[in-house]
């Protein structure tokens, strides 16, 4: 190896330990808390769903009764859960707490699905869509808002697509007025967990049709994808995985419009232990991508990634917090704020036996990896 290229080899690594270290100075960093309550557990905000109109910002997220379980998650399975959602009008430094009537769980006397009449314009400006799914119970819902997400309108079905038990998260692309892709999750072929997939609607929601899986049936799971258009045939989604003990992300893209999928790089070799975390993949104003998620093993917290190439390539991780008390934490949402800034939500907790609560980072992406992205 040539000097001039251990130099350049060394510059790399001292820019990506300054990325580290920008991301974690306190000026560049701001924790806040959307929700936390007393004896809640606040969570899952990647189950739900984040939209924003410039400095307004909505959230969705549960909240269930705490309790310190043996195994899994700190709630009470036997006590209802409800879903909530958070608002704010500043960017993301102060939020109000809202219960939306039209959200309430088919179990807990919410309404049932019904089917939906079609020619919903997806194009509104204040449109928002939220999918939604209930454990075992088939099948998944989806809602959808006019107004900021003020009010909704559902739940509507949404088909099996010949599949045993679908579990809806909210990641779609608005491709036209009455055209929408939305990328979901199926139960495999023996109906564990799970297989992602791109489903299509041409008609306002009234129907829907298959397009095609993305990967693979894994033997471990490949659920709760995060996605983003690249060009008018280019969209790369990005997969929370797991095998065996392993859990990371990879990235998966099409030049077709979703015909066909290509594997295309594993940005995050792990998301440390206990099944995991799912991704929030978001593109910046510059043009580059940001790929955010949880980080499940000891130092507990949430981290970040940057590509400047539509994914090609990554970011060493940048630590955006690691003061977590245990693993149940993350499945976070972002958005960024026409100042540049990117506002993270997400779950968290200070102790394995305290609430779990909603948290929001507003960080700035640090500069560097600047570049126009490479069109492929």
């Amino acid at each position: 190896m040539n000097c001039s290229r251990r130099t350049f080899q060394f510059a790399i690594g001292q820019f990506a330990s300054s990325l580290i270290a920008q991301a974690q100075n306190s000026s560049a960093v701001k924790h806040s808390i959307v929700y936390k309550e007393a004896g809640r557990f606040g969570g899952w905000p990647a189950n739900h769903g984040i939209w924003s109109w410039g400095d307004e910002i909505v959230v969705g997220f549960r909240s269930a009764h705490f309790k310190v379980m043996p195994v899994g998650h700190a709630r009470d399975p036997e006590k209802p859960q409800d879903e909530y959602q958070a608002r704010s009008i500043d960017g993301g430094k102060t939020w109000s707490i809202e219960k939306p009537r039209e959200l309430l769980r088919p179990e807990n006397g919410g309404k049932a699905p019904v089917d939906c009449p079609g020619n919903i314009d997806f194009s509104g400006p204040n449109f928002a869509l939220m999918c939604r799914a209930s454990g075992d119970i088939p099948p998944s819902r989806f809602y959808y808002s006019t107004d900021r997400c003020r009010t909704w309108r559902g739940p509507y079905n949404l088909p099996l697509f010949g599949q045993p038990r679908i579990m809806a998260r909210t990641d779609y692309q608005v491709e036209s007025k009455n055209e929408m892709s939305m990328f979901l999750t199926a139960a495999k072929r023996n109906g564990k967990e799970g297989r992602v997939f791109m489903a299509s609607t041409k008609d306002g929601a009234k129907t829907w049709d298959f397009v095609s899986w993305i990967g693979p049936e894994p033997d471990g799971f490949s659920i709760m994808p995060t996605s983003v258009r690249l060009s008018k045939t280019r969209i790369l989604t990005t997969l929370r995985r797991k095998e065996g003990a392993d859990h990371w992300i990879d990235a998966w893209v099409t030049d077709d419009n979703g015909a066909t999928w290509r594997f295309l790089n594993r940005p995050v070799p792990s998301t440390g232990g206990s099944v995991g975390n799912p991704p929030s993949l978001l593109m910046l104003k510059d043009g580059r991508l940001a790929l955010i998620y949880g980080y499940r093993s000891a130092p507990y917290g949430i981290r970040a990634r940057l590509s400047s190439d539509n994914g090609l390539s990554w970011s060493e991780e940048i630590l955006l917090r690691n003061d977590g008390g245990c693993w149940d934490l993350g499945y976070p949402r972002s958005v960024q704020r026409p100042d540049g800034r990117i506002v993270t939500v997400y779950y968290y907790n200070d102790g394995p036996d305290q609430e779990r609560y909603i948290a929001a980072t507003i960080w700035d992406p640090p500069p560097g990896f600047s570049n126009k992205p490479r069109r492929s």
